[in-house]
């Protein structure tokens, strides 16, 4: 079990997630760090809480701009490998990347967000095109529904877990259930009875999941529900899971 520090970007500043509304996102005020800015923060992620790595949340790029490639360069050039959701619509964004990958970038993977991608012949180009060892799949919800941007995709109606499974049986292995109403409001956990059942059915796959982790309890929940990882933003601005945490974790 391991967490994996979340940086949202948002205006080229790193910002609090707050309930998935992101026009309430402002610039981040930690424990960790006196600065909003992408490579302070990413210094203090390695030196403090000794992460190796980090899910990079590019708001602007997720609502259509372009990606922050500088910011990207500042939390890999601390030593971060990065887990890159820059809001992919298309082959052509993950090809991006991929690029950059090949010429030597630190990116451990390429997320393809459910909110985005929206179906799944675009998800199988997708994983044609990066390879499943790269691509992630995030089923993103709210509230526990899909989040699906495309209007005319059979996962419009789909239940999480119809949609999801899907995905693993495209050769999607490595998935993450995110509950984006979770996000920074410390009321805990949404997920965990869909990570059991998919970990029931589905033992090959690496599942991580997020929105809502309030401190080392929950990660322990997580853990119990079959999580290989959590991805964690507040609790580590706000000192509730600590270095000391992170090494009890390391060994579950």
């Amino acid at each position: 079990m391991r967490v994996i520090p979340v940086v949202d970007l948002k205006g080229e500043k790193v910002v609090r997630g707050v309930g998935g509304r992101r026009e309430a996102y402002e610039p981040i005020e930690s424990q960790l760090v006196g600065s909003p800015l992408p490579a302070p923060l990413a210094d203090a992620l390695v030196q403090k809480l000794g992460a190796c790595e980090a899910y990079v949340a590019d708001l602007d790029a997720i609502e259509g701009a372009t990606p922050d490639w500088n910011a990207y360069g500042q939390l890999a050039g601390a030593g971060l490998r990065l887990w890159i959701d820059a809001g992919i619509t298309d082959v052509r964004r993950a090809t991006q990347i991929q690029r950059l990958i090949s010429a030597g970038a630190p990116f451990e993977a390429i997320i393809a967000g459910l909110e985005t991608v929206g179906n799944i012949e675009l998800l199988a180009q997708l994983l044609e095109q990066v390879g499943s060892e790269r691509l992630v799949f995030s089923l993103d919800l709210r509230n526990g529904q899909p989040i699906v941007a495309d209007s005319k995709s059979p996962w419009q109606a789909a239940p999480a877990e119809t949609i999801a499974q899907e995905a693993i049986d495209l050769g999607i292995r490595r998935l993450i259930i995110l509950d984006l109403a979770q996000v920074g409001v410390s009321e805990g956990l949404g997920t965990l009875e869909l990570c059991r059942a998919l970990r029931e059915t589905n033992a090959e796959i690496e599942l991580i999941s997020g929105g809502g982790v309030r401190g080392i309890d929950d990660l322990w929940l997580m853990h119990q529900a079959g999580c290989d990882a959590a991805l964690v933003a507040s609790a580590l601005h706000d000192g509730r899971i600590t270095l000391e945490d992170l090494n009890e974790i390391s060994v579950w």
